[in-house]
């Protein structure tokens, strides 16, 4: 059911693989490791336009903060009616506050349709999605940093011996390659939340628990799931968070966040103290 996409990721990646075979070795690591960073260059232009739309999407959440917080004091013991006045608030302008979130998951299909193609190159097998056995062959052998991009940390046996060999790798290797590569994924990942997160600006309700979940959930699970992924997709994955960090500042320097006085209401004055426009009042 899922070849299709199988296919196409193949089929980009061969296609960026060829134009840097024009002048790099075709059997080569550079070839396969540029070919893996321009497939993540592919994948976030085409989403672009979807990262503009979660940037407003949050900032319209963010600017509801203060109808919601009223909603809150008005409906403090009846939690289906609040329930009932947020929706309504939030479709009344047009928010999803689950919005923000459709970047990542549409991420999601190409990062799985990279892991189930990496995860099929082996010496001696057979051309795959469109591939020839060459192809295969000379993906199969490529390396990164001395690992190849379709081992991982927890390969085994008879992939393992198999992929070394054609390689000329170690296991020692690999590990130290795979465990830099899972470091940088779940640091970036967490700092890209983070960044997002801040300009975004405070929020409540259920914005804020997906914030919460994004921000120490996904770097977590990935941490997990690190070790099981072959080099390549921690590759891609790594380089998709870096795009993600310098995009974020590129969007939001040019959309600004929202200046906070223009949507909170003044603070209360404190016990005991005089409200400032009888102090105004008194001083004419």
């Amino acid at each position: 059911m899922l070849d299709w996409l199988y296919t196409v990721i193949a089929w980009v990646l061969a296609q960026w693989h060829a134009l840097l075979a024009t002048f790099l070795d075709p059997a080569g690591g550079p070839a396969w490791v540029l070919a893996i960073v321009l497939l993540v260059i592919t994948v976030r232009l085409l989403l672009f336009p979807l990262f503009t739309r979660q940037v407003r999407s949050q900032r319209a959440v963010q600017e509801l903060q203060p109808q919601i917080r009223a909603l809150r004091e008005r409906h403090a013991g009846d939690k289906e009616r609040l329930s009932r006045e947020i929706l309504t608030l939030q479709q009344e302008r047009g928010v999803n506050p689950l919005a923000g979130c459709l970047p990542s998951l549409l991420q999601v299909p190409v990062f799985l349709a990279l892991l189930h193609v990496l995860r099929r190159l082996a010496p001696g097998a057979n051309g795959l999605y469109g591939w020839s056995f060459e192809l295969t062959q000379q993906a199969a052998g490529a390396t990164l940093a001395g690992a190849p991009i379709s081992s991982s940390f927890t390969m085994r046996e008879p992939l393992r011996s198999a992929v070394l060999d054609q390689a000329g790798a170690s296991e020692t290797r690999v590990q130290v390659v795979a465990v830099v590569l899972i470091v940088a994924m779940c640091l970036t990942s967490f700092l890209t939340q983070k960044l997002t997160q801040r300009r975004a600006g405070p929020v409540e309700g259920q914005a804020a628990t997906v914030q919460k979940v994004l921000l120490y959930g996904m770097p977590a699970g990935l941490l997990v799931t690190g070790f099981f992924f072959p080099v390549g997709v921690l590759l891609y994955w790594t380089t998709n968070n870096l795009w993600t960090l310098e995009q974020q500042l590129y969007v939001l320097r040019q959309m600004p966040a929202p200046v906070a006085t223009r949507s909170t209401p003044a603070p209360a004055p404190r016990p005991g103290a005089r409200p400032a426009h009888r102090g105004r009042r008194k001083a004419r």
